[in-house]
């Protein structure tokens, strides 16, 4: 790679919640010539001194000492910051931690410029578009439109108290909810409670029974307002399902709400099993998605960048948001994270000043 080097170079960094990812490439023609990763990169929840010491890392995994005069111009998506607004507490950390890792490692001062992660996906899109709508449906979901490369407005991602509806952890409580809706009486059965309280390591004799062909038409419900009560579900006695209740509880509350999410991949499992909970959870999450979509008042044909786990290729909202999005003249063109985006700005500073 050492003749690779000899060339004027960008960076790009990805600094989400759970790691910071810095790519070095050609500024002349985007092409990566190495990638690092370190700790998260938050610039609201880390600590600067933390910040400053993971962006230092991942920076040094790029930058061999003797290419770092080399540097012509660095951007970064960062959780926590905006480009919408310089005096941002999340843009002022995220500057003052990335200016003081380069300064760290004697990189000549070059123009820096600092973005929301989405704000940097966004720009990963194809043609590394300035204006449009960006759509995140991951752990949490949230819309923006963009204009000029800065984000204009905001819809969602108000976090799992009070919003990420159709998100990840929204998918997953709903599993959850349906596992105690089963055992209490309330819902119908469904795949997810035996495949809930697995996850969760809840005893075996405490387990519903059974597969999908031992319920009532794989779940559907018997007489409105009978819940599960002679719904056919073998050797799950209401004492059973109070001890099901009693267990999956505590291993649910002990953890972080928003690890809820982990459970999401069960209802899409579920789902290719024609499970009719799932199906139900996953229609009304691309609902939800759709809502948030069309409270950016989408013109026909306007480009959305999206990303995120549930958005990807074999993500399984892609689908079911897909074709509701059809009909309103729109399409999705995913991304697998604002390194790419990061790149393309970084070289587009090289063009005129920085910010």
């Amino acid at each position: 790679m050492g003749n690779e080097l000899n060339q004027d170079l960008v960076i790009g960094l990805d600094a989400g919640g759970t790691r910071t990812r810095v790519v070095l490439a050609g500024a002349a023609d985007g092409r990566v010539l190495a990638e690092a990763t370190a700790g998260p990169g938050n610039a609201l929840t880390v600590p600067p001194p933390q910040l400053t010491e993971h962006l230092t890392e991942a920076l040094a995994g790029v930058l061999p000492e003797g290419v770092r005069a080399r540097v012509v111009a660095v951007a970064g998506g960062f959780a926590g910051a905006t480009a919408a607004a310089a005096d941002d507490p999340g843009t002022v950390r995220a500057r003052t931690a990335l200016t003081g890792a380069l300064r760290r490692l004697a990189v000549p001062e070059v123009p820096v410029g600092i973005w929301s992660d989405i704000e940097a996906a966004f720009a990963a899109g194809p043609g590394a578009p300035a204006d449009g709508l960006a759509l995140v449906a991951g752990t949490g979901a949230v819309a923006m439109r963009i204009a000029g490369r800065r984000a204009t407005t905001t819809v969602d991602g108000d976090g799992w108290l009070l919003g990420d509806e159709g998100s990840g952890f929204w998918i997953g409580r709903s599993a959850v909810r349906a596992a105690l809706r089963m055992a209490d009486g309330r819902g119908r059965a469904t795949l997810l409670a035996g495949w809930v309280g697995r996850a969760l390591g809840l005893p075996v004799d405490v387990l519903p029974t059974g597969g999908v062909s031992s319920y009532d038409k794989a779940g559907t419900p018997g007489p409105v307002g009978a819940g599960i009560h002679g719904t056919g579900v073998p050797g799950w006695s209401r004492a059973r399902r109070e001890d099901f209740r009693r267990h999956l509880l505590p291993a649910v509350m002990t953890d972080p709400p928003v690890r809820l999410a982990r459970f999401a991949p069960l209802v899409a499992e579920a789902a290719v099993a024609k499970d009719a909970v799932a199906l139900e959870i996953l229609d009304e999450a691309a609902d939800h998605l759709l809502h948030t979509v069309r409270a950016l008042e989408p013109g026909t044909g306007e480009r959305i960048v999206a990303t995120g786990g549930l958005l990807g290729p074999d993500g399984p909202m892609t689908a079911p948001l897909t074709e509701r999005l059809h009909v309103l003249g729109l399409s999705l063109d995913w991304v697998a994270d604002a390194g790419p985006g990061a790149v393309a700005l970084a070289r587009i500073m090289c063009d005129g000043p920085g910010r």
